[in-house]
């Protein structure tokens, strides 16, 4: 029995698949679950092992998939009487069962290891499949000139852009680095597949461009609004090196945040305005002013023919954003495309 349980674990685990692992560490008599026994679920409910019979399993198989969710352990009680006093890192269930007794289960998520699916043969892109096997991650190269030579930590390649073969999973980051040789296919193919994370290495101002060639072509522009450019977190980051340390910095950042920590809808998002009439840098200037004046608003960045802010959607309206601009003789063209988060 002990064999066959941990085989199954190791089946799963090479298949990518995540699941949880559940061990009863102490019970009261006379329930029938013992010290020891343990089981794996998985996120769709389905059970193998035992932990104990019927009062047991829906309350474990609910904890699991929670823990599923937001990757964190726990450990759960399962008792006939409350405690008075709550115990902080115990969450408790009521025993239904007539027979009465109690469990105490932890419950731990085993996930996949992330895969980091790299488009393109670029420098940042050879920086990211070195750093990324450091991290332990599965590096997926694919880009038409890439060779064992230029990307020999990666552990797959495919000589095309074409992610049908790549099973997604909350785990699956996907990095567009094609920088000029093949932007718009490589997009394409990244967003041919509903992936938890995509990236484009580019300059704020090509990333608008190569966006507003593919909406040409067709492409919803929904979903270009979850693409994140320019890539990685903002440090600076000038080498190719450091470009993939930003980069890998934001794929953390992302996997290990949980549900609760996720950024509020009241928090202030980042979004390109675009702005029409502006010709010189006397009209930058005075973008840069209006979009100021408007209180709650913030102002990173103004080039011309857009503007890079900050605002909270819940205390500034678009239209005042508008008026500001039309009152300085500019125009915000509708449905402005949000930047990086």
């Amino acid at each position: 029995m002990f064999d066959i349980f941990y085989d199954k674990a190791q089946t799963l685990k090479q298949a990518g698949v995540p699941f949880a692992l559940a061990v009863v560490v102490r019970h009261e008599p006379p329930i029938s679950g013992k010290p020891g026994d343990k089981a794996i679920i998985l996120a769709d409910g389905t059970l193998h092992g035992w932990i104990g019979g019927g009062c047991t399993q829906p309350v474990i198989i609910k904890e699991a998939r929670k823990t599923l969710e937001d990757g964190t352990p726990r450990l759960v009680r399962i008792t006939p009487s409350a405690s008075e006093v709550v115990v902080e890192g115990i969450k408790e269930y009521p025993m239904t069962c007539y027979s009465g007794g109690a469990l105490d289960i932890y419950i731990e998520p085993v996930m996949p290891r992330p895969q980091l699916v790299i488009l393109g043969h670029s420098a940042v892109a050879q920086a990211l499949a070195r750093l990324g096997r450091v991290m332990s991650y599965r590096i997926v190269v694919q880009a038409p000139e890439a060779t064992a030579d230029l990307f020999p930590d990666a552990h797959a390649f495919r000589p095309a852009f074409d992610l049908t073969e790549i099973t997604p999973t909350p785990q699956t980051f996907v990095v567009v680095s094609t920088q000029g040789h093949g932007d718009e296919d490589a997009l394409k193919a990244a967003l041919a597949r509903e992936m938890p994370y995509v990236a484009f290495v580019a300059s704020r101002r090509k990333a608008l461009q190569v966006f507003a060639n593919l909406e040409d072509q067709g492409m919803d522009p929904t979903l270009l609004e979850h693409v994140h450019t320019p890539a990685g977190l903002d440090i600076g980051a000038c080498l190719p090196e450091e470009i993939a340390v930003s980069i890998l910095a934001q794929i953390v950042q992302v996997l290990r945040r949980r549900p609760e920590e996720s950024p509020p809808s009241s928090t202030p998002h980042r979004h390109t305005l675009h702005v029409d009439a502006m010709s010189c840098a006397h009209c930058i200037h005075r973008v840069q002013k209006a979009l100021g004046s408007v209180e709650g608003v913030t102002v990173h960045d103004v080039e011309i023919g857009w503007a890079e802010v900050s605002y909270d959607p819940a205390d500034v309206a678009l239209t005042d954003i508008a008026a500001a601009l039309e009152a300085a003789g500019y125009h915000l063209r509708p449905d402005p495309a949000p930047a990086t988060p």
